[in-house]
């Protein structure tokens, strides 16, 4: 493990290729369930460059109307989001450092020419808990930043099977990724990257 920037925790090959592989199976069962589809920025409806999907009993979505939220349904099929795997809840509990089971699990699939702004994780209820990223795929470019826009950001190349863990001081930490690097990894077979994110969305009862 390894500290990086403000305490966000990097876990490099935390995943073999042999785990690689069965995770990206796994994907595609809760794919096959709900599809992946395209988000819409709130107010303007300008497209996301990433395709998502959710797994467990919440999913984070956002539209032109409504805007960020979570919801118990797939927005474009109205179904229930399958349940969160079981290889992900082991992730978790090996490197969440919390009590707390995650809720949600959101699902990004980037292209080779998809990105991701620099925001916060600040849509839930219960920032105790982390969020977990997962990385499968090609290489990105991952951003880390302050509590606010503003401040200085430092750059980390994540590798396929690499795991980011933002919890403690480093929960709403400012993120993103600026760029993919295409043909860095062979794990997909027509290239891009998978980000899983698992986390916590209300407080314990």
């Amino acid at each position: 493990m390894i500290v990086l920037p403000g305490g966000v925790r990097r876990y490099p090959g935390y995943l073999d290729r042999a785990e690689q592989e069965a995770l990206v199976e796994v994907v595609r069962q809760v794919v096959s369930v709900a599809p992946l589809y395209v988000p819409v920025m709130p107010r303007s409806g300008q497209p996301m460059s990433v395709r998502m999907t959710n797994c467990g009993t919440l999913g984070w979505v956002t539209d032109r109307d409504r805007g960020y939220r979570y919801q118990e349904t797939h927005p474009v099929t109205g179904a229930p989001w399958p349940p969160l795997p079981q290889r992900l809840m082991e992730i978790w509990r090996d490197v969440g450092e919390t009590p707390l089971e995650p809720e949600a699990c959101l699902v990004n699939f980037y292209s080779d020419e998809a990105r991701m702004g620099l925001h916060q994780d600040r849509d839930e209820r219960e920032f105790s808990a982390p969020v977990v990223s997962i990385s499968l795929g090609n290489a990105c470019l991952f951003r880390i930043g302050g509590l606010e826009r503003k401040d200085r950001t430092t750059s980390v190349r994540l590798e396929s099977g690499d795991i980011v863990v933002l919890g403690g001081d480093s929960r709403l930490l400012f993120h993103g990724v600026d760029r993919i690097y295409p043909n860095t990894s062979t794990l997909l077979k027509n290239g891009g990257r998978i980000n899983l994110t698992l986390r916590r969305v209300n407080p314990a009862q």
